[in-house]
């Protein structure tokens, strides 16, 4: 074969060369930095320049001012270059301090220890008030601050009215579905609601100071502390969407909104069906009302609180409404009905058909005279009571007391840990309640409290003529703070008297205080 047919042939085959150097790639950034290099902002320059000079050189800015201002003839035209220049000065530092918070924020970013996840957990687990002041801090604590896990658990509650509807609305719209606890309003005392306590946590808000000095008799003061007042409908964003943000609420506690009444708290209640545990001081709703709500809408609800706003005047409630509540709401453990008018069938009721209840105030309850604790703690009801708290009950009987202790050394109320008796006006007698016994005797609390160490008894009365509460001794009692704390005016040892020996168990007629149509003698 030609060797020239082959050169031709090889030379076809051959890639052409490219003719054009090729230029290096550029990559986006590398493009804007050089863009702004080639077509610098003018602002930017004229900073740059300015920033350049030296410390030194306040003087040479002094005499440079001077003579701008000396090039003004009118001394308007002065006063609006020295304004400017106090408007810029400003803005620049508020650039800087702007500028030095996001450096200060990535770096914290960088040097926190747990990822954005476990922060959240940990933000989960403080109060609301903490949750926004670490959101205050840096970009990164507002990131993580702002996950719905954070406002799970709202606690809104203040010594003072500080708190609105629009920050209760923001804050149950943070939480979103994740909703689980919400507590509002006002506790003067937050530590009032301890075991046995008899302190009221009813604050009203007309007779109150709160440290900022306001006060009601001022009408530009009351215009400013209106603004921190809870109203009816603070618990509308619960309603919303169909009760989507209530349906998974666990908790909920009110305390002393004085504009809420028995329309919207019903409506509250009504959106939120999984409520475990609701506790309500110094509204002003109806306890007849407010059980029917209950029994209506949170069948799951284990432990309910109410204290009553007027003490002993709410005579509201019905047999009926008991028989529903019993029947509708069976896991109540926790009952705590404070400051109502409460007959002894009503209570009986509600402590004899609860089967799992633990837990039982009627503190400050008028009408109530021990009678509804005769049989039971047994079969009939009552079996698992562990707390008993009738303490200023009015119209409670010395002879249902003793009653009581002889039915426990007999062996009944086996897990009853905790009783409170005690009354700062004395126990009634037994036919007629205005004498009082101020020194009650109780023939077998010795012997009970030897069969039970674990029983802590309180009995705390004052002297014969006086309402206040004296610390006093008695004898043959264990003051560990485990066994008994009993008190009573005499050195003498704790006995029965001989009207109190018979069973608790017995029949002997006691007079009742008159009850509605709608109750039945349950001797």
């Amino acid at each position: 074969m030609d060797s020239s047919l082959l050169i031709d042939d090889a030379v076809s085959v051959a890639p052409k060369p490219n003719l054009k150097r090729p230029c290096c790639s550029i990559s986006p950034d590398s493009s804007r930095i050089l863009s702004s290099k080639s077509n610098p902002n003018p602002l930017d320059a004229l900073l740059e320049s300015f920033l350049e000079l030296s410390d030194s050189s306040a003087v040479a800015l002094d005499l440079s001012l001077d003579r701008i201002l000396e090039s003004r003839h009118y001394d308007s035209d002065q006063n609006d270059v020295i304004d400017r220049a106090l408007r810029l000065g400003s803005a620049l530092t508020e650039a800087a301090n702007r500028s030095a918070r996001r450096r200060a924020s990535v770096h914290n970013a960088f040097v926190w220890a747990l990822p954005l996840d476990l922060t959240i957990k940990v933000f989960a687990m403080l109060d609301t008030q903490s949750v926004c002041h670490a959101a205050a801090t840096c970009s990164f604590f507002h990131k993580c601050a702002a996950d719905p896990l954070c406002y799970s658990n709202i606690d809104l509650t203040t010594v003072v009215p500080k708190i609105n509807n629009m920050v209760v609305s923001t804050m149950i719209q943070r939480a979103g579905k994740d909703l689980r606890s919400l507590k509002l309003g006002v506790v003067p005392c937050p530590d009032a609601a301890s075991l046995g306590s008899s302190q009221p946590l009813v604050y009203s808000i007309r007779n109150s100071s709160d440290t900022s000095g306001f006060s009601w008799n001022d009408k530009r003061s009351r215009q400013g502390k209106e603004s921190f007042i809870l109203s009816r409908s603070c618990l509308a964003p619960l309603i919303a969407d169909g009760g989507a943000l209530g349906s998974l609420l666990r908790r909920l506690h009110l305390y002393n909104i004085d504009r809420m009444d028995n329309t919207a708290f019903g409506a509250a209640v009504s959106a939120c069906p999984s409520l475990l545990d609701l506790e309500i001081v110094g509204l002003h709703v109806e306890l007849r009302q407010t059980l029917e709500s209950v029994s209506r809408s949170c069948p799951l609800i284990e432990r309910l609180y109410f204290e009553s706003s007027k003490t002993g005047r709410d005579d509201s409630l019905k047999l009926p409404t008991c028989n529903d509540l019993v029947t509708n709401c069976p896991s109540l453990s926790s009952l705590s009905l404070r400051g109502f008018k409460l007959h002894d069938i009503k209570v009986r009721t509600l402590v004899k058909g609860f089967r799992k209840l633990k837990y039982v105030d009627f503190s400050t309850s008028y009408s109530i005279t021990g009678d509804f604790l005769r049989n039971l703690g047994g079969n009939a009801g009552a079996n698992l009571l562990e707390v008993l708290i009738l303490r200023d009950c009015m119209h409670l009987r010395e002879a249902e007391v003793s009653r009581l202790l002889s039915a426990m050394l007999a062996g009944r109320f086996v897990y009853l840990k905790h009783l409170d008796i005690s009354n700062r006006e004395g126990l009634a007698s037994d036919n007629d309640w205005s004498r009082r016994s101020f020194t009650p005797s109780f023939m077998s609390l010795g012997e009970l409290l030897d069969e039970r160490p674990n029983l802590c008894v309180l009995a705390d009365f004052p002297t014969e003529g006086s309402f206040v509460e004296e610390p006093m001794t008695s004898s043959g009692v264990n003051s560990e703070s485990d066994s008994l704390t009993s008190s009573h005016t005499s050195d003498d040892p704790l006995v029965f008297t001989s009207s109190s020996e018979s069973s608790y168990n017995s029949d002997q007629s006691h007079p009742i205080h008159e009850e509605s149509s709608d109750e039945v003698d349950y001797l």
